[in-house]
């Protein structure tokens, strides 16, 4: 099978968890399961420097993995102006003549993106996977309103609030924009639930969106620490550093608990690159606050274990709903029990009492109050540890999207060969 796979980013310029979904399930597709193909990453400027000549890079070593120069493109109707860039890579689809084309990401490529695949690659089946909620959320897919409340259903109203300068028919246009692109695709997929029926309350056909789980790589789980006391009060969090992370609500708790003497330890583990001035200014002064908080920097895949190590919990503290959080998935893999919000994606994956606990969302005297029980509350750890699920690998993922892909193909050629035989005799 020939596969072609599409990101916004490649995990080796910034490791956000759609990529490494991403790009893992291309790699186990590829040496797995023998599948050949190409996986294309766009960027811009800010991450890799355009070179003269050409919109392709080598992502790495491997032939199969390129970076795509995608710099002309519009954040809000999530659409690429760069529409003769796109036409020029036409030719390298056609030789590659995909199966299967999987877009995992709008951003970058844009709805004119997605009208060039399908002209590409017409034999194609086509698949994205909804890893958030940009294509509904013009306020970066957050669903999060400019003043932090959660936002459960878009409407041109609501969003005017968020974007008081843009008239009401911008989102009606950005909406019936990206609805009309993705009619091209045969399938689409959803890492959880809550996200399908996220998309089904804004008016999406769920009958449309399966869902197919997110994965992380096969490793030996990281050992736990020592407690020689039986105290389980090393706390710790994962992913990038950011507002809606809710890196500054785990601070903040850890500052409470310093306060009520309370003994614990809390290492912040993520990058802070493209934050603001005002966020890093709070994230400097959180810190300073939270005398047993430390910010330990941005790190690698393959670091996760080492740093896990010294960890009782995870701590995921966002303030949105998430989706399907790839820390989430590498905390169980180490088993470790997480602590999160009771809302969302985050909810779903985590059982309140069996493989971790629920805190209020942007709440730290609620964040600090779960951390405090989670410390002292005799056998809570152990109990959860040993309700803890393996999540699956990208092995596995890779057998589900595969079965996908070979009930789509057979399809695709058909409604198509039905298309050419109608536009041959015209009635």
């Amino acid at each position: 099978m020939r596969i072609l796979f599409l990101t916004h980013n490649h995990p080796a310029l910034q490791a956000g968890g759609t990529e490494a979904f991403a790009h893992g399930l291309f790699r186990a597709l590829r040496d797995d399961h023998g599948a050949e193909g190409l996986f294309l990453a766009g960027t811009t400027a800010l991450l890799r420097e355009k070179r003269p000549g050409t919109l392709l890079q080598a992502a790495g070593t491997a032939a199969d993995e390129m970076l795509v120069s995608l710099d002309h493109f519009d954040r809000f109707y999530l659409s690429q102006g760069d529409v003769y860039g796109l036409a020029a890579l036409a030719p390298l689809v056609e030789r590659l003549a995909p199966d299967v084309v999987h877009l995992h990401h709008p951003l970058l490529w844009g709805m004119e993106g997605i009208d060039w695949l399908r002209r590409a690659a017409p034999r194609a089946a086509m698949v994205a996977t909804l890893h958030d909620y940009f294509a509904l959320c013009p306020r970066e897919g957050q669903l999060l309103t400019t003043e932090g409340r959660l936002c459960r259903v878009p409407a041109p109203d609501a969003c005017r609030r968020c974007f008081p300068d843009r008239p009401g028919s911008d989102f009606t246009l950005r909406d019936l924009g990206i609805r009309s692109a993705f009619t091209a695709f045969d399938a689409l997929l959803a890492p959880s639930e809550f996200l399908r029926g996220r998309f089904a309350a804004a008016g999406w056909d769920a009958a449309r969106i399966g869902v197919l789980r997110n994965a992380v790589a096969a490793s030996a789980p990281a050992p736990h620490r020592m407690a020689p006391d039986g105290r389980r009060d090393r706390f710790a969090v994962f992913g990038n550093v950011n507002r809606f992370k809710g890196t500054l609500v785990a601070m903040r708790a850890s500052a409470r608990l310093s306060r009520d003497g309370v003994a614990h330890g809390l290492a912040i583990h993520g990058g802070t690159a493209w934050q603001d001035d005002a966020f890093l200014d709070e994230f400097t002064t959180a810190l300073a606050a939270a005398p047993e908080a430390g910010h330990h920097g941005a790190y690698q895949p393959d670091e996760v274990a080492a740093r896990i190590a010294g960890a009782d919990w995870v701590v995921v503290p966002s303030i949105w709903w998430e989706n399907a959080p790839l820390v989430v998935l590498e905390a169980f893999r180490h088993r470790r029990p997480v602590i999160c919000g009771g809302i969302g994606g985050m909810a779903e994956a985590v059982r309140d009492g069996v493989d971790g606990l629920h805190a209020p969302v942007g709440d730290p005297a609620g964040l600090a109050a779960v951390m405090r029980h989670a410390a002292e509350a005799p056998g809570l750890w152990d109990r959860l540890v040993a309700g803890i699920r393996p999540p699956p690998d990208f092995t596995a993922a890779a057998a589900e999207h595969l079965a996908l892909y070979r009930s789509l193909i057979p399809e695709r050629r058909s409604r198509r060969a039905v298309r050419h035989r109608a536009a041959a005799h015209p009635v």
